[in-house]
């Protein structure tokens, strides 16, 4: 066996027990690393304090002076636990996280040391960052990008270091993140939802949305992970056999926490709930070594930092534990890819989601108008939903057999289909007193009953109604959910802000009561969206015919999908909602397919050096020695050795003929790679890249497994699939 996997399996089976300490309240840690509410009221003055809260809560601007007396008492909370150095967290369009990290420590004019941090230093920072992704917003040597503080997600602690989490933006102020077009976006749905919630109770002043994540992952020992180029590298496996078991016995799922896995999941949860990250929920999922984490449901932009964060802390403690963490989408061919399922809701500032039902037939209608409107909002803009989880290794996922396909549509279950089909019914204009009386007790009036019934789950539905929330199950593991949430927030902006529009209209120049009006335009959005409300089987070509029959979009691939970003319809809602410009949407676009370019190219290096450096010296290897055999028995056997040695000849043909393909395959994409790299277009090469090069990569890879089941396992170099996933 190759020395490398060879030490790989050793190494990865005398691992050492950790012991597992469970003991103790969450809640006794939970958020001791945070700089919350509770921790101001401590440091902070009471001025500072509330104009904290106003600019949360109100968005109203901090002055100068108020940020220095917050970065005081920031710097003296922080110090108290330890911290010696800050750093502005941001995320850049890599979408991962960032930091600089600046000492407390300053020397003064007269040589004295002493800890240093004002508000010039919390509110502001100038870092360098010229080499993160821009899409030519800046060039490298106009190196300036602002990164500046966001007051409504808490600065925490984490190591040392006391991290303030922050916006990217060039000088000209086009965003260079993911966070600050998410912070517009939440913005937007705040002021539209907030008009239409007060349809229904005049006191709400706020709406946030809601993010409750669902992160899946893989862990594998390090030293496999390590031992082989693609899964280290690449962070999936771009060759192995399919090994003889899989997740066909649907044993992992949901099964007992093998107890090194606990360990790390233990150690994780205590990290987090420091952080005040509320994890709550973990389990075995479906494939071999797969698993699944979820918090408490948080307001969005903070649910999106503490995701990132989480994915930070996992792979740290991870290593502890001598495990690799993966996040990518599809690390192992034939068994079921890694999501990270996006439940999403709008609540007000007075405690109602807004997507729930209620107890009165006006809190139903009031449901029923946030429910119509997400229908709606998504069955316009579908398209721009599908871009949102498009990336190189989510292709991968989408339409296999454990995830949603990459057509959008919207499963709500048959009874709440019933109610719509009811709704759609209602009179045009004025409702006599009997229609009133009917909708209101009979049809709005047994939701929450139906619900309650409502237990129909479609797991391969892309967006679905899940009781008191949306569901968008497309999102890529590793991908950061600020992508989607500002997809989401925004397109859900448009379509309350012209709901509301649609309504005053009716009250204001037809004379319709209140909610006489709201039933006549959400019978219109019922009958104009029922295209994207789809209760049947996601896979298989009945349904993308028939998606192409409703006109709905099916863009396969992320060059597809990614077009639709810079269309003028596109550009128009965003620059309404004041969520992102033109050039901020192009540079965007840019980033995306330049991303994607590089995944592909990187895959492609990475194959071609396994190919050459690795699978065939392997193959010509174990040819060597079935020569040897195959010479020793014709000494023996004279010209009777043919017979002898029949099943060796057969397979010493078998195994020349895959090295004469994988040889030919692989040379063809590296020519097909050089030709991409020509083309100057990034829409083109990435066409290229996609059409012409990755295609390859299952051709090479049907010849290598064979190869993988023909030689004997001692010569093959790589560690294997069941090496990988039943090792605990």
């Amino acid at each position: 066996m190759p020395k490398t996997r060879f030490q790989a399996l050793v190494e990865s089976r005398n691992r050492e027990h950790i012991n597992i300490d469970e003991t103790g309240k969450r809640s006794d840690l939970f958020a001791k690393n945070v700089f919350n509410e509770d921790k101001m009221l401590q440091f902070l003055t009471a001025e500072a304090f509330d104009k904290v809260k106003s600019a949360i809560f109100q968005g109203t601007k901090i002055d100068r002076k108020i940020a220095d007396q917050v970065a005081e008492g920031m710097k003296a909370w922080a110090l108290s636990m330890g911290a010696t150095h800050y750093t502005h967290w941001f995320q850049p369009l890599t979408g991962a996280t960032a930091e600089k990290h600046d000492a407390f420590f300053d020397i003064l004019p007269n040589g004295k040391a002493m800890e240093k941090f004002g508000g010039a230093q919390l509110v502001q920072q100038e870092p360098d960052a010229s080499s993160f992704p821009s899409g030519g917003i800046r060039n490298t040597f106009e190196a300036r990008g602002y990164t500046a503080w966001d007051p409504t997600s808490p600065a925490f602690i984490y190591k040392t270091t006391l991290c303030i989490p922050t916006i990217f933006v060039a000088y000209t102020g086009e965003a260079l993140d993911n966070k600050a077009p998410l912070l517009r976006a939440l913005q937007a749905v705040d002021q539209a939802a907030t008009g239409v919630a007060q349809y229904f109770d005049k006191n709400v002043r706020k709406v946030h949305a809601t993010l409750g994540w669902e992160q899946e992952y893989f862990l594998i020992d390090k030293a496999l992970v390590n031992s082989r180029l693609d899964l280290s590298v690449t962070g999936r496996t771009l060759v192995g056999s399919f090994s003889a078991k899989g997740q066909q016995l649907d044993d992992h799922y949901f099964g007992v926490i093998p107890a090194r896995v606990l360990g790390f999941m233990s150690e994780l949860e205590k990290e987090c709930t420091r952080l005040g990250i509320p994890v709550k929920t973990r389990h075995n999922e479906v494939a071999p070594n797969q698993f699944e984490l979820a918090p408490v449901f948080e307001e969005a932009n903070l649910s999106v930092d503490h995701n990132l964060l989480l994915m930070d802390v996992m792979e740290e403690i991870a290593d502890k534990y001598n495990f690799s963490v993966l996040f990518h989408e599809k690390p192992f061919a034939g068994i079921n890819g890694s999501g990270k399922h996006n439940n999403w809701s709008l609540a007000t500032d007075t405690g109602v989601n807004l997507l729930s039902p209620g107890s009165t037939p006006m809190k139903n209608l009031q449901f029923l108008t946030f429910f119509v409107n997400t229908i709606k909002a998504v069955d316009t803009y579908e398209e721009l939903l599908r871009a949102s989880i498009a990336s190189a290794s989510n292709d991968h996922r989408l339409g296999a057999n454990e995830a949603p396909p990459p057509i959008i549509s919207i499963f709500i279950g048959k009874q709440l289909s019933d109610v719509l089909d009811e709704l759609e019914g209602v009179s045009k204009g004025k409702l006599s007193p009997q229609e009133k009386t009917e909708l209101k007790l009979n049809v709005v009036g047994k939701i929450p009953e139906i619900l309650l019934d409502n237990t129909d789950r479609n797991r391969t539905s892309p967006f679905a109604f899940t009781g008191n929330k949306f569901e968008m199950r497309g999102v890529g593991a590793k991908m950061n959910c600020a992508k989607p949430m500002t997809m989401l927030n925004t397109i859900m902006a448009k379509q309350l802000t012209d709901f509301k529009k649609e309504v005053d209209v009716l009250i204001d120049k037809k004379n319709l009561k209140k909610d006489e009006a709201v039933f006549n335009v959400l019978r219109e959005y019922i009958k104009t969206s029922k295209r994207i409300r789809f209760e049947g089987d996601g896979y298989g070509v009945e349904w993308q015919e028939e998606a192409r029959r409703r006109k709905l979009s099916f863009n396969k691939n992320t060059p597809e999908a990614l077009q639709v970003i810079t269309a003028k319809e596109s550009i128009d809602l965003f620059k309404q909602m004041d969520v992102m410009n033109e050039v901020e949407l192009k540079a965007h676009k840019e980033v995306e397919l330049g991303a994607y370019i590089f995944h592909i190219q990187i895959e492609g290096r990475v194959l071609g050096e396994m190919v050459y450096n690795h699978i065939i010296p392997a193959a010509v290897k174990y040819q060597n020695l079935l020569l040897e055999n195959i010479s020793g028995l014709k000494e023996v056997y004279g010209a009777a050795h043919k017979k002898v040695a029949e099943g060796q000849l057969n397979i010493l043909e078998q195994i020349g003929e895959h090295i004469v393909e994988i040889k030919r395959l692989t040379d063809e994409m590296a020519d097909a790679r050089r030709r991409a790299n020509g083309m100057s277009a990034v829409d083109k090469k990435a066409q290229a890249y996609c059409n012409n090069v990755r295609p390859y990569f299952e051709k090479i890879r049907e010849h290598s497994d064979t190869l993988e089941k023909l030689i004997a396992d001692e010569f093959w170099p790589f560690t294997k699939y069941r090496e990988m996933l039943f090792s605990k």
